[in-house]
């Protein structure tokens, strides 16, 4: 059966444009500075990966979430064969051509959704990095392209930066997280710093944990210089609303060490107009 949304939108446009604007998120900032035809291309990939993720978070039923993504598995299957019925997929498909968007990409991150189903912890970095990957730097290398990249190592960047995101996005959902029964922090790092997932899960603050979560964000930020180092100087200005969304990214992280990592109990994050200015002293002044 196919997931659509209660009410169904005049257009496929219309439905992912409310479906990327209702998710508040920091990409949809960056979104905005774009030009017509790229700015409708990643708002429906960005809804499409909404659509996939929603079903991990807020299906209850492992069952009925894992059936949900079998089901986009085969929508997207049929869609790149010259059948897609759900709107976001028809909203999509007409930008593929243009911007290079192959279906190992969508699949990618269907299978990185897929893992949350299955998986609730991860032993090392190493194996986190896997999945981060499905989730994160494949959205990153599709995001790449539609901006407009020119040269071959802006892959790369993409895939590092889209990994910087996904790092962040884990130290701010640690509570969320737990309360769905997940936690993306590496097991091994747990046990170094000596932190109970029973503490994580039960929103227990210790320094223990505040010296875990500075050594989470110190990657993150380290995997941020990385991206931007790998960036080439030719496809800067084509790549900014990356740089937006780092600015955005980077300023909420930092944001969070600033607070003692107080995210077991609460989400942290930035007001929408401090979000768009942060945007635009990106667009503008080309400055974080």
């Amino acid at each position: 059966m196919q997931p659509v949304s209660a009410v169904t939108p005049a257009s496929p446009q219309d439905y992912v444009q409310q479906k990327a604007a209702a998710s508040g998120s920091s990409f949809y900032y960056a979104f905005l500075f774009l030009p017509p035809p790229r700015r409708a291309a990643i708002t429906a990939f960005y809804a499409f990966c909404r659509e996939v993720d929603d079903v991990v978070d807020e299906v209850s039923d492992p069952g009925v979430a894992a059936t949900k993504l079998a089901w986009w598995h085969t929508e997207v299957a049929k869609a790149f064969q010259g059948q897609p019925s759900h709107p976001v997929m028809q909203a999509l498909m007409p930008w593929v051509p243009e911007f290079g968007i192959e279906q190992r990409h969508l699949q990618d991150v269907i299978a990185g959704c897929q893992m949350d189903l299955t998986q609730t912890r991860y032993l090392d970095f190493v194996a986190l990095e896997k999945y981060c990957h499905l989730v994160a730097g494949v959205v990153g290398e599709v995001s790449a392209r539609i901006f407009g990249q020119t040269q071959p190592q802006t892959t790369e960047y993409a895939h590092t930066l889209g990994l910087a995101f996904q790092l962040t996005n884990i130290i701010r959902d640690v509570g969320e997280d737990a309360r769905r029964g997940r936690i993306y922090l590496p097991v091994d790092e747990l046990k170094r710093f000596d932190v109970k997932a029973h503490e994580i899960l039960d929103r227990q603050y210790s320094d223990r944990f505040v010296q875990l979560m500075k050594f989470q964000a110190q990657r993150a930020q380290d995997t941020y210089d990385k991206a931007l180092a790998l960036l080439p100087e030719a496809d800067r200005r084509s790549q900014k609303p990356g740089l937006m969304m780092a600015s955005i990214y980077r300023t909420l992280l930092r944001e969070i060490e600033a607070d003692n990592f107080q995210v077991l109990h609460q989400r942290i994050a930035l007001t929408p107009l401090r979000k768009l200015w942060l945007a635009w002293k990106m667009q503008a002044l080309g400055r974080f």
